[in-house]
């Protein structure tokens, strides 16, 4: 385990619209407002289309091989993020929802593309204080969190 200390900064009450994609939406907002790092929660509704990655094709063979779900109709979602820099500074959100509809749920990240459908509602806390960053692992493929 590895971590690091940091405070909490503003907090961020969000309305995502018809058609917004999570990751995009997001991290322009965070640019835009200069939020290094925060946290979230959301909620709301995800439009038919939308992708999500759910899992990898085979456990812990490398490369990892990501699988896709296309959402085939509209879902309730709820999910948790986290948002931090790449190494140039950009930033990068990492957010897994679960997806309901009728008595189905799939959940997975929405790094793909998950469009809001009408409204999603986010709560975003900023972290102050942290140079946390996320740095791609060449093993993994992943951008892992490095506090």
């Amino acid at each position: 385990m590895k971590y690091t200390e940091a405070q909490q900064g503003r907090c961020l009450i969000i309305r995502l619209e018809d058609g917004d994609l999570i990751h995009e939406s997001l991290e322009g907002l965070a640019r835009d407002l200069n939020i290094k790092a925060a946290s979230m929660i959301i909620i709301g509704g995800a439009d038919q289309g939308s992708r999500l990655v759910v899992g990898p094709e085979k456990g812990r063979a490398r490369p990892v091989v990501a699988m896709e779900h296309v959402l085939a109709d509209v879902h309730e979602i709820a999910g948790v993020g986290t948002l931090f820099p790449d190494v140039s500074g950009q930033p990068r959100l990492h957010m897994h929802i679960a997806c309901g509809r009728g008595t189905s749920t799939v959940t997975g990240c929405v790094r793909r593309g998950v469009k809001a459908w009408h409204i999603m509602e986010v709560v975003l806390f900023e972290i102050r204080e942290t140079s946390a960053q996320r740095r791609h692992d060449p093993i993994t493929g992943f951008d892992l969190l490095e506090p």
